[in-house]
């Protein structure tokens, strides 16, 4: 998951580059180290806030790279035959398919807890 840039002194001065060819590298970018799936906690949860009353299971804590994430979104996305998506750290499910999920994160060797209501 990539840190998010608040301000301007958080480019590191860089602001607009006329080079076509110009790819900002940030030095202090953390790529987050590869944790085995038994030591990652994850929590599976409904939502329905800023979603028009629509219900999506949502999947927080997953700690690894942006394409992992989208590889285990694909993964229950598939198996559950619905939409959804993988940004900020989450992985949203569409629809209320909380118990499936915690079993198939439980399959592939998670620590998984169902939480809110």
């Amino acid at each position: 998951m990539a840190v998010k840039k608040k301000s301007l002194s958080d480019l590191g001065g860089i602001m607009y580059s006329t080079d076509p060819s110009f790819s900002y590298e940030d030095e202090n970018e953390v790529v987050p180290e590869r944790v085995p799936n038994n030591q990652q906690d994850l929590r599976v949860m409904l939502d329905r806030k800023n979603r028009g009353g629509k219900a999506v299971t949502l999947i927080t804590g997953f700690i690894g790279t942006a394409a992992e994430a989208e590889q285990l979104s694909k993964m229950l996305k598939t198996k559950c035959g619905v939409g959804g998506s993988a940004k900020d750290g989450e992985i949203i499910v569409q629809g209320d398919f909380r118990d499936k999920v915690v079993l198939m994160l439980q399959k592939e060797g998670y620590k998984v807890k169902k939480s809110g209501g």
